[in-house]
């Protein structure tokens, strides 16, 4: 792997492991349909709200090309790098965030974390209070599709650093 120094483009970097499958190209009706699920989810939705969700959800599962792709994304929607730096300890950077954001950020937590259990009432209730039914509904199809590209990333492992804002969408 190359060292990153300061003013390095991010085409100077090498995966640290190399791509496993280009999955897209071997499945291109899947990779397609979630496309498409993907644009139906944002619906309504904030679109800073969708990238926090995204790089969230991202954070945990480990994906580091998505946590490439909604970074970008989100300073490109008018995000701030304090709140993308803070968002890895947001219950500890709660001042950072609007009430509604936090809702959202314990939603995706709990509908990520599955192995926890189910989402606990009280945050399904939390997320229900901010957001009116059909928000609620496009914001857990948001959590849903993000997680199901954290699967295909870390499963096929698409090298991060290379992704420009308009490249492709998920």
């Amino acid at each position: 792997m190359t060292t990153h120094e300061h003013g390095t483009d991010s085409s100077d970097y090498a995966p640290e492991h190399p791509a496993r499958l280009p999955w897209h190209q071997l499945a291109p009706e899947v990779y397609k349909a979630l496309v498409r699920l993907d644009i139906a989810s944002r619906k309504g939705l904030d679109p800073k709200l969708v990238e926090l969700v995204k790089i969230r959800a991202s954070q945990i599962n480990r994906c580091a090309f998505c946590l490439d792709m909604h970074t970008k994304d989100a300073l490109v929607a008018g995000e701030s790098v304090e709140r993308i730096i803070q968002l890895s300890a947001w219950e500890e950077s709660q001042h950072f965030y609007t009430e509604k954001e936090l809702a959202a950020l314990g939603l995706t937590e709990a509908v990520t974390v599955l192995t926890d259990g189910f989402v606990p009432a009280e945050v399904y209730a939390r997320a229900a209070k901010h957001f009116e039914e059909a928000e609620l509904a496009q914001l857990i199809a948001s959590i849903t599709v993000i997680n199901a590209w954290n699967r295909f990333g870390v499963a096929t492992r698409p090298a991060p650093g290379h992704y420009t804002p308009g490249d492709l969408k998920h």
